[in-house]
């Protein structure tokens, strides 16, 4: 039996780890770590012991080999069913988000009645590996026979070759990291420091306060002793990041320092997703429901902004959802950079980019900063890649389901040129 109608998608609730800044509070951990401890705080919060979840969907971007199955894995560590299975997915930063996505679809279809959305990540842990040609010369150690064979293996053998890789945050195809993209992007569209400095303590302040009234007391779930973000600084002043060096050029021209953009982070989220008919029959609330989604892509190796897709998917799922830029009470667009939210805005507003690049015969135009990020977003509380897009699924759904109505958009950019939006709905 084909099913005609789609069901709405309920988001029922998240968590998240303490977000720490790499090679501090979670030195030790691992990806599984993190990733189990958030599932687990997610099963407690919703009494899902022993519950059988129809897919948990879950990634990181900086993953060892051994982490291939890290979904499945990192469950069978909760007191969630053994009987459930776990996807392991990645799409840069927007990892988590692309899970909810892909589960939405099946909740909506009557594929299956629940799903968790998850991501983690941490650069403490990171997956260090030899160079290609030693690498090739351990397999043929490995497949030698004899002694020959062993010593025809080792035949011109450098000490150089044990040099070890660590991950790049660079781009493949530019050799450029994401920070130097934004640097370019912020330099295109004229998007000076002050306002991203304005931009970053704003973050700050808000996520200060956000914990100060107890908004994340049921949000975060503690993780190796920590009970909050360690990267958030309430005193953080517009004074205090002027005075700091820009980190990805120099020069005249440079914007971009450690204060207005985000640290290396560790950390994990994970967001409890279910039809209406599954949250009911087990006493649990709906927050909201993820109404539309996308996901768009743009050439920055030919010379657009690494990190402007999100104005592509944010302007599609728009038009197809008969919804203008303004009919938002909340927007919620990832922090990966202060220059990268402001290049975004100023897009939007731009009547050539949104005619040129989005076929609009109109700017979509500006928002009201007051309805952005009202509860701090990445540049306050960090951004662990993969872990990003639950952390900001379940901070707006939390908002909303506080506020008993409202409609809320999202917009996260990842690595790759490439970006991921939703509408979250009350």
């Amino acid at each position: 039996m084909i099913r005609k109608t789609l069901r709405p998608v309920a988001i029922i609730g998240g968590v998240r780890t303490p977000f720490c800044r790499s090679n501090s509070s979670y030195a030790e951990l691992s990806n599984l770590d993190l990733l189990s401890t958030a599932l687990q705080g997610l099963s407690a919060r919703f009494a899902l012991k022993g519950e059988v979840i129809d897919e948990v969907i879950a990634g990181a971007v900086i993953k060892h080999s051994r982490d291939w199955n890290l979904a499945r894995e990192a469950l069978q560590s909760t007191d969630l069913s053994p009987l459930s299975p776990g996807i392991t997915l990645q799409q840069a930063c927007g990892t988590s988000l692309q899970a909810a996505m892909f589960s939405a679809g099946k909740i909506a279809s009557g594929q299956i009645e629940c799903a968790i959305a998850a991501g983690t990540d941490t650069i403490s842990d990171p997956p260090i590996v030899f160079g290609k040609r030693f690498s090739q010369r351990l397999l043929k150690l490995q497949r030698a026979r004899s002694l020959k064979d062993k010593l025809r293996a080792l035949k011109g053998f450098g000490l150089g070759e044990l040099a070890p890789q660590p991950p790049s945050v660079a781009e493949p195809r530019t050799l450029l990291s994401m920070g130097q993209h934004c640097e370019l992007m912020a330099q295109e569209w004229g998007i000076g420091r002050a306002e991203q400095d304005a931009l970053a303590v704003a973050s700050h302040r808000k996520a200060a306060a956000a914990y100060d009234a107890g908004f994340f007391d049921e949000l975060v779930v503690p993780c190796a002793g920590m009970l909050r973000d360690n990267i958030l600084r309430a005193d953080s002043s517009e004074e205090k990041l002027a005075s700091l060096k820009t980190c990805f050029e120099r020069g005249e021209r440079a914007t971009l320092t450690a204060g207005n953009s985000t640290p290396l982070t560790d950390g994990a989220a994970a967001v409890l997703l279910g039809s209406e008919e599954w949250a009911k029959s087990r006493g649990l609330p709906v927050l909201g429901y993820l109404t539309e989604a996308q996901t768009a892509a743009v050439d920055y190796v030919a010379g657009e902004g690494l990190l402007m897709a999100p104005t592509v998917a944010v302007s599609q799922m728009l038009t197809r959802a008969n919804l203008s830029l303004q009919d938002f009470d909340l927007y919620e667009i990832h922090e990966a950079f202060a220059a990268q939210v402001l290049c975004t805005l100023k897009a939007w507003e731009s009547a050539d980019y949104c005619r040129d690049r989005l076929a609009r015969d109109e700017p979509l135009g500006g928002i009201d900063a007051q309805r952005m990020n009202v509860k701090g977003s990445s540049l306050a509380v960090g951004h662990p890649f993969a872990a990003t897009g639950a952390r900001i699924l379940g901070t707006l759904a939390e908002i909303l389901g506080e506020a008993g109505s409202g409609r809320g958009l999202i917009s996260v950019c990842t690595a790759g040129g490439m970006g991921v939006a939703a509408i979250v709905e009350r």
